[in-house]
């Protein structure tokens, strides 16, 4: 399918690896230039190199820090006028409320609600004046269903996710969309981070553990950064004019519901 984005700007937070690369290669596919962000240097080099092989399109990379104004004014100068912003960032670390003390829980609504709004703020403009804008904020499935020790990220995630409802419906008439996809278990390195503290906590083998948490899902396996990337392609593609302030689940049918 095309996409209809080819020769369109992008700025895709936090996308050196993972769910944010996933959606840069998948962006790069449909034939965006892209800027690509991260705090690792070098990782950062190498996916832009990395895209840039593959589909021949410009990749600037920008080593920041995206919750800070600094890195996102930074990551702004390099792309003034983005016609697409995925907005992503490392949630905080997994740790029970009980934990959790006043600066912690400021910095992780930082991470994960007031920074990507901030960024949404800077690139609207822009995009309602140009009739064509595409945001796509990666959230989490625990915005919809509790995660044991992910209180602070699902909070702020699920901030985020009420803050932009009314927003994307106010701006729809301008040809500026605004969603939120909801990753499960993805075979990203923070998912096997859970599996060495699961074996290391009940003493099972890794390999069991991930096993045994592949068989809680209803498709019997976890995501991959490739189809999430995909998902969020689409979503910023001109078929997706008339889906906004929607929130799409990837999990694989893990979440319990029938709506």
């Amino acid at each position: 399918m095309d996409l209809g984005l080819r020769g369109r700007k992008a700025i895709v937070c936090a996308s050196s690896r993972g769910l944010g690369k996933g959606c840069a290669m998948a962006l790069a596919e449909a034939g965006c230039d892209l800027v690509i962000n991260g705090r690792n240097e070098a990782t950062l080099t190498a996916t832009a190199e990395e895209i840039r092989d593959r589909f021949q399109v410009s990749v600037t990379t920008v080593v920041a820090d995206v919750s800070t104004a600094e890195g996102q004014k930074t990551l702004l100068a390099a792309c003034p006028t983005p016609d697409i912003l995925v907005n992503n960032n490392g949630g905080p670390p997994r740790r029970d409320y009980t934990e959790l003390d006043r600066p912690s829980m400021l910095d992780g609504v930082v991470q994960n609600m007031v920074t990507p709004i901030e960024l949404i703020q800077a690139v609207l403009p822009t995009m309602m004046d140009q009739g064509f804008g595409r945001i796509v904020n990666i959230t989490s499935l625990s915005v919809k269903m509790p995660i044991e020790g992910l209180d602070l990220s699902s909070g702020a995630r699920a901030g985020l996710t009420a803050f932009l409802a009314g927003v994307a419906r106010q701006i729809a008439g301008s040809g500026v969309t605004v969603n939120n996809i909801l990753p499960g278990k993805m075979d990203t390195d923070r998912l096997k981070g859970g599996f060495e503290r699961s074996a290391a906590a009940s003493g099972k083998s890794i390999d069991q553990v991930r096993a045994e948490q592949a068989a809680e899902i209803p498709t019997g396996r976890f995501g991959t950064a490739e189809e999430f990337g995909q998902t969020c392609a689409f979503l910023c593609s001109v078929h997706a004019g008339y889906m906004t302030g929607q929130n799409v689940l990837l999990d694989g049918g893990l979440y319990p519901a029938a709506f």
